[in-house]
């Protein structure tokens, strides 16, 4: 008769186990996410881009390296990713956008440079072929002509590398009323 009454606990109790491990399980699963950027918008908002939804986008790939201060150039190779102006709301006025990195970096960029056909600003998650997070260098802004060397006099900038930010964690988009960000 004991060993009857103690079957019946014995199974409320994996029971009771399995509601409450299963839960915590299903938890730390969805923590294991895709690599993303955070985009804060001027008027507060603020939206998750994950690596998943950038490679549903128009692809920009091409071959590619800058001019830094030094007159060195930098980081030859083939990256991919997708436009900044893809990333951001065709009927959003802006008027800048910053995009800074985990280590603290930041450059402002005009408008004018992010939507500058002919020297696209793409925010690469892919190079040579390694995706991010493989690719330590993690998401990477990367300005991309067709011939895919910029060089500072052609940008007319001091160094183009400035512009070539690593790790890029958050874009912010800025207007001349309101400054968002976190």
């Amino acid at each position: 008769m004991i060993a009857g009454l103690r079957r019946p606990y014995v199974i409320v109790f994996l029971l009771i186990v399995a509601v409450i491990v299963l839960p915590m399980v299903v938890r730390m699963a969805r923590q294991v996410q895709d690599p993303a950027i955070e985009i804060f918008y001027p008027d507060g908002s603020r939206e998750e881009i994950t690596l998943l939804q950038m490679k549903q986008m128009p692809v920009v790939m091409r071959r590619g390296t800058y001019q830094n201060q030094f007159d060195n150039w930098r980081d030859e190779g083939l990256y991919a990713g997708v436009r900044l102006v893809d990333l951001i709301p065709c009927n959003l006025d802006y008027t800048s956008i910053l995009c800074s990195s985990c280590d603290g970096y930041a450059i402002e960029i005009d408008r004018a440079r992010v939507e500058d056909s002919d020297y696209p600003v793409i925010l690469a998650y892919a190079f040579n072929k390694t995706e991010v997070p493989d690719w330590k260098l993690g998401f990477r802004i990367a300005v991309l002509p067709e011939d895919g060397n910029v060089s500072n006099e052609e940008y007319n900038v001091l160094s183009v590398g400035s512009y070539w930010v690593k790790n890029v964690d958050k874009i912010v988009l800025k207007d001349s009323i309101h400054v968002s960000g976190p």
